[in-house]
C-alpha cells in the first residue's frame, strides 16, 4: 500500500494531538508550514479559542525580502513577543506532524530565545 506524504503527516499529527493539549494558562503553539509560508497560532483547546496568530503573510514580514528560514525566525520571535505582552509565558509545542527540523525548528528556537518556555 502506497502511503502519500499528506496521509503520513496526518497520522503523525493525530498521534501528537492525543497527547498535546493547550489550556488558557499554557496554550498550544501550533505550526503550519506550506511550501512558501509558515503560520503559528496559540490555541486554548479547553475553550476552543485561538488566542494569538501570526504568519509570514503579515505586512511586516512581506515588506522584507528575506528567505524562508529567516521568515520562520521572524515569525517565532514575533509570536513570542505578542504572547509575552498578552501575559503568556509557557506554551506546549505542537509540530503538527512535521519533522522537528528546518523551518519548524528555527521557529521553535526563535520563540524560546524570545522568552517563551516549552
Amino acid at each position: 500500500m502506497k502511503v502519500d506524504k499528506v496521509y503520513r503527516r496526518n497520522r503523525i499529527r493525530n498521534r501528537i494531538r492525543k497527547v498535546v493539549s493547550g489550556t488558557s494558562e499554557r496554550p498550544r503553539l501550533t505550526v503550519f508550514r506550506s511550501n512558501n509560508e509558515i503560520y503559528a497560532q496559540l490555541i486554548d483547546d479547553l475553550n476552543h479559542k485561538t488566542l494569538l496568530a501570526y504568519s509570514s503573510l503579515n505586512k511586516d514580514v512581506i515588506s522584507q525580502k528575506i528567505k524562508k528560514i529567516e521568515k520562520s525566525k521572524l515569525v517565532g520571535q514575533t509570536i513570542a513577543q505578542k504572547a509575552l505582552e498578552a501575559g503568556i509565558t509557557a506554551v506546549v509545542f505542537d509540530r503538527s506532524g512535521y519533522l522537528y527540523h528546518g523551518r519548524v525548528k528555527v521557529l521553535a528556537e526563535a520563540a524560546r530565545e524570545a522568552g517563551l518556555k516549552f
